[in-house]
C-alpha cells in the first residue's frame, strides 16, 4: 500500500501516515513493555526505516529550495555567514566638530606670570597667536523669577482712555510658571522619561520648593492646552496616504482592579503623506478592539472611518475592520522577520537563509529611500520581487515537513498565511515595506511609562496620549519639543481658530520658522 503510494507520487500523504504509525507503534511498545514478546506487526525500526527512505527524497526537495533561495539572497555556504556584519571601529577615524549653532563663549589661557618673561634676556615675550581647541561645555541650569512689567500709557493732554501692555506669556493666565518651564515638564516626562518626582527633586537643587500636586497641574492644564492639536493630528492621519496602526500598554490605576492596577492601551498610529508624518495617540482603558468607554476609540472604531493603504500586524483585533472595502490591508515584514530570528536564536540554523533573504530586501529599502514612489516600485519589481518569491517557494517546500508548535514552523506559518499582505509593498511604491514607522515611536513611550509605572487615571491615560501624540509629531519632524512647546502652549491657552490650529503642528511649525544662519 505505502509502496503504491510512493510510485503513485503522494509523498506528503505517506509521510503523515507514516508519522502517525510510528508515534501509534511507540506509544504501545512503550504501554506493554516487558510482556508482549512477540510483535508481528510492524515495528518501530521498520516504521523508521521506511521514514528515512521517503525523507531521503524530501530532503532532495528542500536542499533545492535552500540553494534556489541562497542564490537570491547572494550568501555562499550554509547562510549564516551571510549575517554577520562588519565589525564596528573602537574608535571614530576623526573627531567631529560641535555643531556650528551652538553658541561660542571665548575662553583665553594665558601663559602663568612666572613663564612671561624671556629666559634669555628676562623681557617680556609677545603674543604671536593662539592655539584654539574647542570644547564642549554645559551652563547649568538655572531657575530665574521673570518680573513682568506692564506699561501703562495715558492721554496727558485730554485724560483720554487708558491702555496697558499685554499680559506675558503664561500657559495658565493667573498662574505662576512661565511657558518654558511647563514645556520642560511635558518634555521630560513623556519624552524623555523622568516623573514629576524627580524633577520637583531636581527644581529644589535649584532653589525653587515645589510640590508634586503642583508639577501634576501644570502638566494636566498643558496637555488640556494641546487637545485642539490632539484632534487635528488625528483628521491629519485619517486622511494620510498610509496610516500605520500598532498597539501597546499602559497601566492605569483602578481600585476596582486586582492589584488596584488595570492594564489599559495606546494604539499608536502615523500617517505618511509624501515626507511628512504625523503621529497620533488613542488611550483605550482595555486592550478591546472597540472603546468601551463614551467618545473611546479602539482599533476598530479607527479603521471604520478609514479608507487606504493600512499597515499593521496580523493581529486578530483587526480582521473586522480589514473585511471593509476601500481599505488596503498591508503587512508588516519585522513582524514576519521575528519569527525566523526567534527560531536562530533558538539554536536552528536553517533560519539563516530566509533572514538573509530579508536583509537583500531591506539593501534594496535603504537604496531606494526618499525617492518618487514610481522609482521604487521599479527597483522592488526589478530585485525584491525575485527574492520575496524565492522567499515563498522555499517556506512552501519547508512547511510540510515542520511541526507547527515549533519555531520554525510558527515562523513558517506566518509568512504563508500572511503573505499576501506581507507583499503588498510589491505593488506599489508608496507602501513600506514594514510597520517600523510607528514601532519606532513605541519605543519611546515603553521608556517612559516604565518610569513613571502606571498612569493615575483614565483621564490620566487620555492625557498622556495628547502628550505622546505631541511630541511623536516633534520626534517625526526633528523638532525641538521644549522650544516648540514654550512658542504654542501660550497661542494655545487664547482664543483660537479651529482653522488656525494646523498651522500650530510641528510639520507647519518648523516651515515657517526662520532657517537658522
Amino acid at each position: 500500500m505505502l509502496r503504491q503510494l510512493l510510485e503513485s507520487g503522494q509523498d506528503e500523504e505517506v509521510l503523515a501516515l507514516v508519522r502517525q504509525l510510528l508515534a501509534r507503534n511507540e506509544e504501545l511498545e512503550r504501554r506493554l513493555g516487558g510482556r508482549m514478546k512477540a510483535n508481528e506487526g510492524v515495528s518501530s525500526a521498520q516504521l523508521r526505516m521506511l521514514l528515512d527512505e521517503v525523507q531521503a527524497g524530501a530532503d532532495a526537495a528542500r536542499q533545492q529550495a535552500d540553494e534556489k533561495l541562497r542564490a537570491q539572497s547572494g550568501i555562499d555556504g550554509a547562510g549564516a555567514e551571510g549575517l554577520e556584519t562588519e565589525e564596528p571601529p573602537r574608535r571614530p577615524p576623526l573627531r567631529k566638530r560641535a555643531p556650528p549653532r551652538l553658541r561660542r563663549i571665548p575662553n583665553v589661557l594665558q601663559v602663568p606670570a612666572a613663564e612671561r618673561p624671556c629666559p634669555q634676556c628676562g623681557a617680556d615675550r609677545a603674543c604671536i597667536g593662539h592655539d584654539v581647541t574647542e570644547v564642549v561645555e554645559l551652563i547649568p541650569a538655572e531657575v530665574v523669577v521673570r518680573v513682568d512689567s506692564r506699561e501703562k500709557l495715558a492721554c496727558a493732554a485730554c485724560d483720554g482712555q487708558h491702555v496697558r501692555a499685554p499680559a506675558g506669556d503664561k500657559v495658565v493666565p493667573a498662574g505662576r510658571f512661565g511657558t518654558m518651564l511647563v514645556a520642560t515638564l511635558v518634555a521630560e516626562k513623556y519624552r524623555d522619561g523622568l516623573p514629576l518626582n524627580r524633577q520637583r527633586e531636581r527644581f529644589e537643587r535649584l532653589g525653587l520648593p515645589v510640590s508634586n500636586s503642583t508639577l501634576a497641574d501644570q502638566v494636566t492644564w498643558a496637555t488640556d492646552c494641546m487637545r485642539p492639536l490632539w484632534r487635528c493630528a488625528m483628521s491629519t492621519v485619517l486622511r494620510a496616504g498610509v496610516m500605520h496602526l500598532d498597539g501597546t500598554t499602559l497601566p492605569v490605576l483602578d481600585d476596582k482592579a486586582a492589584g488596584n492596577i488595570k492594564l489599559g492601551s495606546l494604539w499608536g498610529y502615523v500617517g505618511v503623506d509624501g515626507e511628512e508624518s504625523t503621529a497620533l495617540y488613542l488611550y483605550c482603558s482595555t486592550g478591546k478592539a472597540k472603546g468601551q468607554r463614551p467618545e473611546e476609540m479602539g482599533p476598530e472604531d479607527m479603521l471604520a472611518l478609514r479608507e487606504g493603504f493600512t499597515v499593521a500586524d496580523a493581529s486578530s483585533l483587526f480582521d473586522a475592520g480589514f473585511k471593509r472595502p476601500g481599505i488596503t490591508e498591508c503587512g508588516c515584514n519585522m513582524h514576519g522577520r521575528r519569527y525566523f530570528t526567534r527560531a536562530l536564536d533558538a539554536g536552528d540554523a536553517r533560519a539563516a537563509l530566509p533572514l538573509a533573504a530579508w536583509k537583500r530586501l531591506y539593501e534594496v529599502e535603504a537604496e531606494v529611500r526618499g525617492r518618487e514612489a514610481a522609482a521604487v516600485l521599479e527597483a522592488r519589481q526589478q530585485r525584491s520581487r525575485p527574492v520575496y518569491e524565492e522567499l515563498l517557494a522555499w517556506a512552501r517546500v519547508h512547511q510540510p515537513h515542520e511541526p507547527p508548535s515549533s519555531m520554525m514552523g510558527k515562523a513558517l506559518q506566518y509568512l504563508l498565511n500572511h503573505q499576501v499582505a506581507l507583499t503588498r509593498f510589491l505593488e506599489d511604491g508608496r507602501i513600506p515595506i514594514d510597520n517600523g514607522a510607528v514601532e519606532r515611536l513605541h519605543v519611546r513611550t515603553a521608556m517612559t511609562r516604565k518610569n513613571f509605572l502606571f498612569a493615575g487615571s483614565d483621564a490620566g491615560g487620555e492625557r498622556a496620549a495628547i502628550a505622546y501624540t505631541v511630541l511623536g509629531c516633534c520626534a517625526l519632524e526633528d523638532v525641538n519639543p521644549v522650544e516648540y512647546l514654550a512658542d504654542v502652549l501660550p497661542k494655545l491657552s487664547r482664543r483660537l481658530r479651529l482653522a488656525d490650529v494646523p498651522a500650530l503642528m510641528p510639520a507647519a511649525w518648523k516651515q515657517a520658522r526662520p532657517t537658522p544662519a
